[in-house]
């Protein structure tokens, strides 16, 4: 039916409420709030009786259909809630889920919770029956690029505001744990009254509370953002992240880089050599597309050379410091940006 972000959802609640509704993503935050307010306009439509159904080993489907079909004792509508924290129903459970969405009770409304699926698993039969027959709300992490903003509307929520470099301050501090963000804006709320906020007031309040995705490193590296790589990479430090998995990151990067130079080389598409090379999404594409453009051959090719050298040293072969050779690595794609 259609797909909205997660700060979409109030807005449709106040217009119309669909039969179905698919949270799927993988921040915990925005699908708590998103769950948290489709059950509260579903209460307000007498939606009173709630069913909770996990999708666990010993799970048997017919419980699922059971729940939907079966009459209430007290003739109330009733929200189903299914909840599938594999992302994987099984065939038992893909035919279920297909039937299902071909006869929605009027009756009953669904709420399905899926974590955020690769390109199979949305491409699936069941998966494209879920989003014909409902409302997907994708519950997604929020870009770095767009944290400050996102920062700066749920200040507005408690009257509050704050100059871009305060916002700038508190998306580093926040970056990748909207949950500890949002109990840091709550504090916020406590601590400073309401009204435009002091950068010294807010670094005072705030602790830094950041949780930093190795995944997402290769962001600063190719956008130029010297600071925000160093910044990352100490944060993966200290939370215990294993060197050779961020080198594998980085280097997979820049191979990546190669390939698609060689592909434009030879006059091919570059949409085409980013979907072969699995370069997919937003800014990746953009980011890796620019650098293949961009950046001499030579130059990726000695980066692959210094990669090499940094998992000599890793793997205690050659003498230094690992992390040294993976701040030197990432340093020589951002400031040659």
């Amino acid at each position: 039916m259609s797909a909205l972000r997660a700060d979409q959802i109030e807005q449709h609640l106040a217009r119309s409420l669909s039969p179905l509704y698919v949270l799927h993503g993988d921040e915990p935050l925005l699908a708590l709030e998103a769950a948290d307010a489709i059950r509260a306009r579903a209460r307000a439509a007498g939606f009173t009786e709630r069913v909770v159904l996990t999708v666990e080993r010993s799970f048997r489907w017919v419980e699922f259909t059971a729940a939907a079909a079966s009459m209430s004792l007290f003739g109330d509508k009733r929200l189903v809630e299914l909840r599938i924290p594999s992302g994987k129903p099984g065939a038992e459970g893909a035919d279920t889920i297909v039937r299902y969405c071909e006869r929605l009770a009027g009756e009953t409304m669904t709420l399905v919770s899926l974590p955020r699926l690769d390109r199979a698993g949305q491409s699936s039969a069941w998966f494209k029956a879920l989003e014909s027959a409902g409302t997907m709300v994708n519950v997604f992490p929020v870009e770095h690029g767009k944290l400050a903003d996102w920062i700066s509307a749920r200040l507005a929520r408690q009257k509050q505001r704050a100059d871009a470099d305060t916002l700038r301050f508190l998306a580093d501090c926040i970056e990748g744990n909207l949950l500890a963000a949002h109990q840091e804006i709550q504090k916020i709320a406590l601590l400073c009254p309401p009204g435009n906020l002091a950068f010294e007031t807010v670094r005072e309040a705030v602790l830094n509370v950041a949780r930093y995705d190795a995944g997402k490193l290769t962001e600063p590296m190719l956008s130029g953002d010297a600071a925000r790589y160093a910044r990352m990479l100490a944060g993966l430090r200290g939370e215990g992240e294993a060197t050779p998995r961020i080198l594998w990151i980085l280097a997979e990067e820049i191979r990546s880089i190669a390939r698609i130079q060689e592909g434009l080389a030879r006059g091919r598409d570059l949409s085409q050599l980013c979907r072969e090379n699995r370069v997919w999404g937003e800014p990746r594409q953009t980011l890796v597309g620019r650098a293949a453009r961009k950046l001499e051959r030579a130059f990726v090719a000695g980066a692959l050379v210094q990669a090499a050298w940094a998992d000599r040293v890793i793997k205690g072969v050659a003498k230094g410091d690992a992390w040294d050779e993976l701040l030197q690595l990432g340093l020589r794609f951002a400031q040659r940006r």
